[in-house]
């Protein structure tokens, strides 16, 4: 290893998944095992992504992190227990241009800066945990040499954040429970890459961008102690809905995709409503995206948009293409008006193109009216980002993009 203060970068760019077989409850906390398989659809990383940047220096003194310009803490076990698997998997890294060469066995006294940003609000439902954990993960392997396919890389994400292993895939994603105690099955698979289903359009509602009172951690925990609804979900519902999910995304039959979609979501949270004490993710605003759905779908001839719900009252809306996409957004902004003073490219986020087509001016057509009902109360809605299915992580080769100083390696 050359001795003089050289710092090796990368960066790495990673999208957040949404899950449509909800995960919920663990049967081992320490290595986070599920209950339950579970299937995502990963969302395209230009509009919902985390971007990390990874270095390592021999004048590093000891192992750091910054999360959104912030420096955390490295101490907890689930960040421990990913840079444990990552060092123990790193090879050797030769850079014959600048003179570098670190073998294996180096890793273990080298320590590392990681820099990491989510392009959405943090712990407020939208899987900013599992985009991170994957981002994490992955950026490490890159930079360390590790060889290791994507689905070798999701259990170790698994161990940051159970659905980080989901984000180390573009398009579907099945995250296989396993049975074996160590974990080793318990690993993510791609169904169907980001182009095999490219009609959908997913729009999120962002009800609330605010920290959750119960974190999903000690919501499972608490769920598993106390729901018997959670104990026949996990082994009497899920694994028939997991088949006829996986064959409704290869066949792309929204009208199937919609209804297991649609009714995990609610008996997820049901599963939440029959933990002791009860939990409650969703919220008034929540509920009436909810009824909206329904009426819209009961009107049209055939369903059209799903809906789902993670731990948080952001509504996750799926549109079977982006005709039904643009209705939608025209209905969306007649029920959830942006306040007066705001504006409306901070309130429609991502493939703000869909808005356009949407138009703003002008009454809205009957017939979405129709499909929508009444609308008495108008409900709180902070922004909406439109984006669609996307791709897995890639480096970025770019180093203007990267978080840390290419010289000190320390935060831009």
């Amino acid at each position: 290893m050359a001795e003089e203060k050289w710092v090796v970068m990368v960066t790495a760019q990673t999208p957040t998944n949404i899950a449509v077989i909800k995960y919920w409850g663990k049967r081992d906390e320490v290595r986070i095992l599920p209950i339950n398989d579970s299937i995502s659809v990963t969302l395209d990383p230009d509009h919902l992504c985390t971007l990390t940047t990874v270095s390592v220096s021999p004048s590093f003194d000891r192992d750091r992190m910054w999360l959104n310009g912030k420096e955390i803490s490295l101490s907890g076990s689930r960040y421990q227990n990913c840079l444990r698997e990552i060092r123990i998997r790193a090879g050797d890294v030769e850079d014959k241009e600048k003179g570098i060469k670190i073998e294996k066995k180096d890793w273990e006294k080298l320590h590392l800066h990681i820099a990491s940003h989510n392009n959405f609000p943090t712990a407020a439902g939208l899987a900013s945990s599992a985009a991170g954990f994957a981002c994490l993960v992955f950026s490490l392997a890159k930079l360390m040499n590790v060889n290791e396919d994507p689905s070798q890389l999701s259990a170790i994400a698994r161990q940051g954040s159970g659905s980080a292993c989901r984000s180390l895939f573009g398009g579907f994603v099945k995250w296989n429970m396993g049975n074996k105690e160590d974990g080793s099955d318990s690993v993510a698979v791609q169904l169907v890459d980001d182009k095999h289903w490219d009609d959908l359009v997913i729009i999120i509602a962002v009800v609330s961008s605010r920290e959750k009172e119960t974190s999903s951690t000690s919501g499972m925990r608490e769920s598993v102690e106390t729901s018997l609804l959670l104990q026949h979900r996990a082994q009497e519902v899920v694994p028939v809905r997991i088949l006829q999910m996986e064959e409704a995304i290869k066949n792309r039959d929204f009208t199937s995709f919609t209804k297991l979609t649609c009714s995990d979501s609610n008996q997820f949270h049901a599963v939440c409503m029959d933990t002791s004490p009860p939990i409650f993710y969703m919220n008034d605003t929540s509920h009436r995206i909810i009824s909206l759905v329904e009426k819209w779908n009961r009107a049209a001839s055939t369903p059209e948009i799903a809906y789902t719900f993670d731990a948080g009252p952001n509504a996750v809306l799926i549109a079977r293409n982006r005709k039904v996409a643009v209705e939608l957004m025209q209905g969306l902004l007649y029920c959830f008006p942006p306040k007066p003073d705001t504006d409306m490219k901070s309130y429609v986020l991502g493939d703000t193109s869909i808005v356009k087509e949407a138009g703003l001016e002008g009454e809205l057509p009957q017939g979405i009216k129709d499909k929508i009902g009444s609308q008495d109360q108008k409900g709180e809605v902070s922004y909406f980002i439109c984006s669609r299915p996307g791709r897995g992580p890639v480096v970025l080769q770019d180093q203007t993009q990267a978080l840390l100083h290419p010289q000190t390696g320390l935060p831009k």
